[in-house]
């Protein structure tokens, strides 16, 4: 079989040829469209059930959220492991799937089945899926940070939460751009229950009296001269005298009592479980990027630095992004490690070839052997789904020592057979040309 194809080569050269060249190309084009990344993704199928029970105790989150999802999700199918973690108002459940599942199809399961157990939970309590992403999808954090002190955590956050945040969203192959650090602004009405049970009003009227007074109504359409008119209220809160003028009773005499007579009004920031400081010089506020299962990493750091990039202009006077983590980095000294080490190799073993057996031609079976096995090798990887990273390039700067000894191995015996081949029939052999 061997004989047939090296005869089959020799006969054919153009066939030959083509096909090395068709391998070359399509070797570029799956190299070109192979995801990119620097960790090998071996990460199980994983999808994360995420539910807020506001103000409630671990107990009470395990016993009336945890446990209901927990038990629901052991009948999805191809489920291998379900875990549970209770916190204070929080719940999360995993639910790991078996290798080779399609995450989106595991996924669109876990909706259906929490469609079945809404009914269990308690009322107002939606649980909600995490990001469509694995445990390696972080791939590029960023810190506000005003050196000029004009800003404070507060501010940094909402510029974070709402000019950074929903643009980086819209970047191809990104699932969720997490906010960190900071202060969330919100609304704070302190009650004083003394002035409560003096006015007999119970706390539950002031919540519904906010919620309501919180709130646009609408009304109809009028025709006058032709013209349709669309009359609605307004009644959104937009700063703190539209809650300090909420009514939430009458007293004794009939005059209205409004939040400003019950309670303290402010602005100010929400509890925090945690901060976020760089460098050891003090707080800031940033974002970290997520990836979506499957995307290419490379490409997606590279949008998300353009889109930074165009973000920045908007910027106000004093404020900066401060790259925290970019994985791409990585990714590109690895692909630039590759290079080199082909380089060099095909450098050195050329012209050992040309020095020792005084043929410059044969250095050529090294020179097209070696990129040739490569692009193979991306074609393969292609094929497979598989992503280059960080294991997969350097096996493959590994393997380009045994390709380089078995061309240089050839390419020698090559030589040997046509001296000897020479000697038995007196002829000279040129080797220089």
């Amino acid at each position: 079989m061997t004989d047939f194809i090296i005869n089959s080569s020799l006969k054919d050269r153009f066939i030959v040829l083509l096909g090395a060249i068709i391998l070359a190309l399509a070797g570029l084009w799956s190299f070109k469209n192979m995801p990119l990344d620097a960790i090998p993704d071996l990460s199980d199928v994983q999808v994360i059930i995420f539910t807020d029970y506001a103000d409630q105790s671990p107990q009470v989150v395990e016993d009336q959220v945890t446990y209901p999802l927990t038990t629901a999700m052991l009948a999805a199918p191809h489920a291998k492991v379900v875990r549970g973690y209770s916190f204070f108002g929080l719940s999360f459940v995993y639910v790991i799937f078996e290798d080779g599942t399609d995450m989106y199809w595991a996924r669109s399961r876990v909706l259906e089945y929490l469609n079945y157990v809404k009914g269990r939970l308690p009322q107002g309590v939606t649980p909600t899926l995490g990001p469509d992403a694995t445990g390696v999808g972080w791939v590029y954090e960023y810190a506000l940070v005003d050196k000029s002190g004009k800003h404070d955590l507060a501010q940094l956050r909402s510029i974070q939460d709402w000019y950074l945040r929903y643009p980086l969203q819209t970047v191809s192959g990104v699932s969720e751009v997490a906010s960190v650090g900071g202060y969330v602004k919100q609304y704070q009405v302190e009650v004083d229950p003394n002035v409560l049970q003096a006015y007999q009003i119970p706390l539950s009227t002031v919540i519904t009296a906010i919620k309501r007074s919180n709130n646009d109504v609408g009304g109809r359409l009028f025709e006058m001269g032709e013209t349709e008119y669309m009359v609605r209220g307004l009644g959104y809160i937009k700063s703190i005298a539209d809650l300090k003028t909420i009514p939430v009773g009458v007293d004794a005499n009939g005059t209205p009592i409004r939040l400003q007579d019950v309670a303290h009004i402010q602005i100010g920031p929400e509890l925090r479980r945690g901060v976020t400081e760089l460098n050891g010089e003090g707080e800031v506020a940033g974002g970290v990027v997520i990836m979506r299962f499957g995307e290419n990493a490379l490409a997606t750091i590279k949008d998300v630095r353009k889109k930074l990039e165009e973000l920045k202009k908007g910027l106000p006077e004093g404020v900066e992004i401060v790259t925290v983590y970019d994985r791409g980095s990585l990714i590109e000294r690895a692909v630039d490690t590759l290079n080199s080490a082909l380089s060099q190799e095909l450098i050195i073993v050329c012209s050992l070839v040309a020095l020792l057996l005084l043929h410059l031609r044969s250095s050529l079976v090294i020179v097209i052997t070696l990129p040739l096995g490569i692009l193979m090798a991306f074609i393969a990887m292609k094929v497979q789904g598989m992503n280059a990273n960080i294991m997969s390039l350097g096996g493959i700067a590994l393997a380009i020592g045994d390709m380089v000894d078995g061309a240089v191995v050839m390419v020698e015996n090559a030589h040997k057979h046509l001296a000897e081949a020479a000697e038995k029939k007196r002829l000279y052999v040129n080797r220089s040309g």
